[in-house]
């Protein structure tokens, strides 16, 4: 009897220090309007004291990241190889100028180019709840003018090329 018992305690303290299973994390992220604003207000100051803009990762995720970004002077030409921006306009208002010829294009990284301004683009006026997608490879702009600023979730998407 005795030996069983030593078994069970035995047999008791394995699985003491077994690893105990736990309930699978959500996978679904999710911010809301009022959180990502408020996100914003922060990225305000900063832009404030910085060049104008701000922006910040929310989420990195294998396929694509999740940006929230302000406004409140005209952003470069970019030009993004592998990513598209697929931008939200949480608030405020701006000018999205897509396509065209950029003037004074430079690569700053790999799959990155900037430049000063887009010849012969679209214009298209974005405002809050607008969504635009903008797809890899294609120069993009945001123009802001006086003393509009712009609020925007952006997605960046890999896209094969």
């Amino acid at each position: 009897m005795e030996q069983i018992e030593r078994a069970i305690l035995r047999d008791k303290n394995l699985d003491d220090a077994a690893p105990r299973t736990r309930a699978p994390k959500d996978p679904v992220d999710h911010w809301t309007p009022p959180l990502l604003l408020e996100r914003a207000a922060y990225l305000r100051k900063l832009a404030k004291h910085g060049d104008g803009s701000a922006s910040e990762t929310l989420k990195e995720y294998p396929q694509h990241f999740a940006m929230l970004s302000f406004r409140s002077r005209s952003g470069e030409v970019e030009v993004h190889e592998r990513f598209a921006d697929l931008f939200v306009v949480l608030a405020g208002a701006a000018t999205l100028v897509t396509g065209g010829t950029v003037a004074g294009a430079r690569i700053v990284a790999p799959g990155e180019t900037r430049g000063d301004s887009i010849a012969g683009g679209t214009m298209q006026n974005l405002r809050p709840g607008d969504v635009a997608h903008v797809p890899a490879g294609t120069p993009h702009q945001i123009l802001l003018k006086g003393d509009e600023t712009i609020t925007s979730l952006v997605m960046k998407v890999q896209e094969t090329v």
